[in-house]
């Protein structure tokens, strides 16, 4: 079974969760047989290792992790892959994929441009 964790920093500001509870909503609904849940780098619950734990409770043998950053900074280069190694070591049965930061995706940015340079209503 399918797993996504939506990965973002975190605030504690409970709006800044908004946009990102979006996204894994939004993967909900592409896919109702995916377990999506989001996680939070800190000042956010749950972390990364609570909801790899709840979504291996639900059986997800693939969990994919989508990092929300906008670029490769220090969390997505450095602190996310450490993570990863610390959640393969914990769920040796659970094949982990860490998506490239959101950012880094060409879609992503093609989107934004064209959001950019549209006519307002």
């Amino acid at each position: 079974m399918l797993g996504v964790i939506v990965f973002a920093h975190g605030s504690r500001d409970p709006l800044w969760r908004l946009p990102v509870e979006s996204v894994a909503q939004q993967i909900g609904r592409s896919d109702p047989a995916a377990r999506v849940l989001c996680a939070y780098l800190e000042l956010c619950e749950p972390d990364m290792a609570t909801a790899a734990r709840q979504m291996v409770a639900q059986g997800v043998t693939r969990l994919r992790v989508l990092p929300l950053f906008f670029g490769m900074g220090k969390h997505a280069r450095e602190d996310l892959p450490v993570l990863m190694t610390a959640l393969a070591q914990a769920h040796p049965e659970v094949r982990f994929e860490q998506l490239p930061a959101a950012g880094e995706d060409p879609r992503l940015t093609a989107v934004l441009a064209t959001i950019a340079l549209e006519d307002l209503p």
